[in-house]
Order: C-alpha cells, then sequence, then structure tokens
C-alpha cells in the first residue's frame, strides 16, 4: 500500500468512525411531560406542580384539562403563562375536549392557546356517536380540517391523539387510516400516542414509513409483557428504534405520559431518568 493509499484509508475509516459515533449520540432535547400524568397534584396546587415538574428537568409541558369547562379556562390564560415562563417551562401543545372543536368555541379557544404560547391544540377523542362509523370518522376529519384552517391563522397547528380504538377495523379501514387519509397534512397532524399504539398492535414504523413528516407530537408511554402501564424504558417498547426513525415521522416534541401511576411525581422521574440517558 503506498503513502497516498494509506492516508486515504486512514481519513475513510476515521470519517466513517465520526458518523458512526455522531449516529449513536442521537438524544431528546427537550423531554417534555403530559400533565396528565401529575392531574390531581396540579388540581390542586397548580404553581407548586409545575415548579416540582420543572425541578425533575422536564422543559417542555402538554396541558390537559384547561379546556374542561368551556368557556371558562382553569386557571386562566394569562396566569398559566407567567408561571411556566417562571420555571423556564414551554407548553407547546394542549388537549381539548371535542366540543372545543365547535364554530362557537373555537375562536375562544384559540385566543386562549395563543396566550398561553401553544403551537398545537390536540384533540384525543372525538364524538362518541361519530366513533362508531367510518362516516362518523370521515366527518371528524372534515371537523378537523375546518377547525385546522383557523387556527393556522394564529400560527397555531391542529393535531389528534389516539388509543386503541383508532386501530379496530371498522368497515375495511381503521379510523387511524381515515384521518390520515381524510385530514389535510397542511392543517392538521397527529399526536402518536406510541403506548397504546403498541397495545393496538400497530407499528409506528409502519405509519413514519407511510405517512412521513406527519407526527409532529408523540406521547411517550410504556407497558410490561403483562400489558399494563409502567415507567418508560421499564417496559417492551424498543424506544431506540423508534426514536432513531424520527426524523422520517416528523416528531418535534416528546410528552411522556402515564395514566395511573402510584407516585405520580416518582414516576414521572424514572421516565425522566431513562429518556436523558437515551442515546439513539
Amino acid at each position: 500500500m503506498d503513502r497516498r493509499t494509506f492516508i486515504g484509508t486512514l481519513s475513510a475509516a476515521a470519517l466513517a468512525s465520526k458518523f458512526s459515533w455522531a449516529a449513536a449520540e442521537h438524544r431528546i432535547e427537550k423531554i417534555g411531560l403530559e400533565l396528565y400524568t401529575v392531574r390531581d397534584a396540579l388540581g390542586k396546587d397548580f404553581e407548586g406542580t409545575l415548579a416540582h415538574v420543572a425541578k425533575i428537568g422536564y422543559k417542555e409541558v402538554e396541558f390537559a384539562g384547561m379546556f374542561a369547562k368551556l368557556p371558562d379556562f382553569t386557571p386562566p390564560p394569562k396566569h398559566a403563562a407567567e408561571v411556566l415562563k417562571a420555571n423556564g417551562l414551554t407548553a407547546p401543545a394542549t388537549h381539548v375536549p371535542y366540543t372545543a372543536l365547535s364554530v362557537e368555541n373555537w375562536p375562544k379557544v384559540i385566543q386562549a392557546c395563543e396566550i398561553v404560547g401553544h403551537k398545537y391544540i390536540v384533540n384525543p377523542s372525538i364524538d362518541r356517536e361519530l366513533a362508531k362509523t367510518a362516516d362518523g370518522w370521515k366527518k371528524a376529519a372534515e371537523t378537523f380540517n375546518r377547525a385546522g384552517k383557523e387556527s393556522m391563522r394564529s400560527g397555531i397547528q391542529l393535531g389528534y391523539h389516539n388509543h386503541v380504538e383508532e386501530f379496530k377495523p371498522m368497515d375495511g379501514r381503521l379510523p387511524y387510516d381515515i384521518l390520515l387519509s381524510e385530514c389535510d397534512p397542511k392543517l392538521v397532524v397527529m399526536e402518536m400516542d406510541l403506548g397504546w399504539a403498541h397495545h393496538a398492535g400497530a407499528d409506528p414504523l409502519a405509519y413514519f414509513a407511510k405517512y412521513p413528516g406527519r407526527f409532529a407530537l408523540v406521547h411517550v408511554k410504556d407497558f410490561d409483557k403483562d400489558g399494563n402501564m409502567t415507567e418508560v424504558g421499564k417496559g417492551v417498547i424498543d424506544w431506540k428504534a423508534i426514536f432513531a426513525k424520527a426524523d422520517l415521522g416528523g416528531i418535534k416534541h416528546y410528552f411522556v405520559e402515564h395514566d395511573e401511576p402510584k407516585d405520580p411525581f416518582a414516576s414521572a422521574q424514572t421516565s425522566y431518568e431513562y429518556l436523558a440517558k437515551l442515546r439513539f
């Protein structure tokens, strides 16, 4: 081997090593928490709960329940924004009930979300009657497109969060696929609950490949081998494999969630520590 070839070989090896190292060093820059995880504490002490969440290390949160008693908001949007800022937190997203998307309620919801600083408004469940038929899911998609068009005027994108029912066949199609097909991707994004998708037998990676860039937000939720919800990293979901395809899916925000933790703050801490160390 001559000198030029030798140097070229060394350079190629070094470059390959560099990219191999970089590929293994991806991590979640801002780990978020879905506040449903600490809902009881939040209801009793809003300020103290957000301070505790920030102390754990979370940088982002997602609200749930703030719009449960429309047209009133609990807490008031301005106060929520102030508490977030005081604790170094941002709230890119919030969950709202399907009724929030009505022609009457929607402008008020958008205005409140602008004050808090939300960039996404997510609906986690459509009307129960609509959910019974494939046509009902199509009508829900029409509502999402209409609401999304209106919210985009304020720079806020509409989103939809799944549970299990979206992956149960209905008239030969999955409701989740109906939404992805019928919703305008410029107006409506998906917040895939990776835990519920796994529990339903769905493959997030297959969805990322089929609908690239559609999943701006995800819920990071884990299940053990017996199908019980557990802290992230203690279950059976292969987080490295999923997050390695984050760019393909279009993921921008990651929210940890546990629906029924024995100790909400301890659960949030355990999940945070796992994700903070995770490299993919």
